[in-house]
C-alpha cells in the first residue's frame, strides 16, 4: 500500500507517464486542457471536461501561480479514487496571472478526491517546499528528459520528513 492519509510523498504520487517535457500550450487555458488530456490518456480521470472545469473555477478564485516561475493548479474531483500529481514544464514560459506577473515555467497539477480536504493541503504544502529551493527550479528547466525531471523532482522531496498520519 502507498501509505494512507497524511502520508502521501511525491514519489508516491508522481510517476514518469504524468510528465509532460515540454508543454505545448502558449496560455493558461491550454496548459489546463493538456493536463486534462494527459491525465484522461493515461487512465487518471474519466472526464477531462469535467477536470477542466474544477480547475478553471479554482483559477477563478484566484490564480495558482505562486511566483517564481511555479503554478500548482488544483482541484478536488467526485469522481477520482487517489491523489494525481502531475507536472510539466513551459520552457517558454505561460502567463499565468502569478502572483509576481511573472511566466510560469514549472506546473504541478495535483488533483484530489472531494472528501480529503485535509490530504489536499498537506500535499500543495509538500510541492510548495519543494519547489521554493532555487537550485531545483533552474535544474528542472534545464533537465534533458523525464527520468532527469522525475530524479530532480523526489531527490529535493527526500530531503523532507514523510508527513505523519493525522489520527
Amino acid at each position: 500500500m502507498k501509505g494512507f492519509a497524511g502520508m502521501a510523498r511525491l514519489q508516491d504520487l508522481l510517476h514518469e507517464d504524468l510528465i509532460v517535457e515540454e508543454l505545448k500550450a502558449t496560455d493558461k487555458i491550454g496548459v489546463i486542457r493538456e493536463f486534462a488530456a494527459l491525465l484522461k490518456a493515461a487512465g487518471r480521470v474519466r472526464d477531462e471536461n469535467e477536470l477542466v472545469r474544477v480547475i478553471e473555477e479554482r483559477e477563478a478564485l484566484g490564480s495558482t501561480g505562486i511566483g517564481d516561475g511555479v503554478a500548482i493548479p488544483h482541484g478536488k474531483l467526485p469522481f477520482v479514487g487517489e491523489m494525481i500529481v502531475a507536472f510539466g514544464r513551459s520552457r517558454q514560459g505561460v502567463d499565468f496571472q502569478s502572483m509576481d506577473n511573472k511566466p510560469a515555467s514549472l506546473f504541478f497539477l495535483l488533483v484530489t478526491p472531494e472528501d480529503n480536504p485535509g490530504e489536499h493541503l498537506r500535499t500543495l504544502a509538500r510541492i510548495s517546499r519543494v519547489v521554493k529551493n532555487p537550485v531545483l527550479r533552474d535544474n528542472l528547466r534545464q533537465a534533458a528528459d523525464r527520468k532527469g525531471l522525475l530524479r530532480l523532482i523526489y531527490e529535493e522531496d527526500a530531503k523532507y520528513p514523510q508527513p505523519q498520519a493525522v489520527k
